[in-house]
């Protein structure tokens, strides 16, 4: 199997596990966003509620513009919620908001994974810019100066190892949140699944996206690889 007939491969596989991992997702928040949170909490009382749980004063929790733009910014320490999530009392208002806390309780207690990614992200950043160009040329001055592939294929490399670094840090988040949303007595037996289901999926597109970027870089290597036997 060649390099193009492998990327095909490849991209159609992801591609379509993306596609389901994505529908899964949408439909588990959608199924949460119907069931109203006990004591008719938002998503920021939610999440104030949990800093305050975990000892953590330093932090903001603001509304941000748009959807799925739920995030903590560490550079800041703000938990930016989307506008529905920070308003809306729902289970998966209420799960967004214990997720985004919960990396800002992996940084308050210096979780390692949180710190190798904060380490690579300069790293990343500058590799993120620089690739495209720097693998396009490679490519296509394969034979006669290959090196200049090979830095690019170890520049997308970081980019994956990010992605990879990223599973665990987003998976432990939600497991942080669901065990303080029940020990809160936010969860219980009637929409604790709900609230498991749509982090569960969540991180399945935390997943999706470290395969796609191992995939790509497969395809680099192999083009990379079959340039250097010819």
């Amino acid at each position: 199997m060649n390099a193009n007939t492998t990327y095909w491969v490849l991209f159609i596989g992801v591609a379509v596990l993306s596609y389901i991992v994505q529908a899964m997702f949408q439909r588990r928040i959608d199924k949460a966003s119907r069931i109203p949170m006990k004591r008719g909490l938002t998503g920021r009382e939610v999440a104030e509620l949990m800093l305050r749980d975990h000892g953590i004063n330093n932090v903001s929790v603001i509304s941000t513009p748009g959807q799925l733009t739920d995030n903590f910014n560490p550079s800041n320490n703000t938990v930016n919620l989307s506008e529905s999530v920070y308003s809306q009392s729902s289970v998966a208002a209420a799960a967004v908001a214990a997720h985004e806390c919960g990396h800002a309780v992996q940084h308050a207690t210096g979780y390692l994974p949180v710190k190798l990614r904060s380490a690579l992200v300069p790293i990343v950043s500058f590799s993120s810019r620089a690739v495209t160009w720097v693998l396009l040329l490679g490519m296509l001055l394969l034979k006669i100066f290959p090196g200049l592939m090979l830095f690019g294929i170890i520049l997308f490399a970081l980019t994956t190892l990010f992605s990879i670094v990223t599973l665990p840090v987003e998976i432990n988040a939600s497991r942080r949140a669901l065990a303080w949303l029940e020990g809160a007595g936010m969860t219980d037996y009637s929409n604790r699944d709900e609230a498991e289901g749509a982090l569960r999926a969540a991180a399945y597109t935390y997943v999706v996206a470290a395969l796609s970027s191992l995939a790509t870089l497969i395809y680099y290597i192999m083009i990379f690889m079959g340039g250097r036997r010819n």
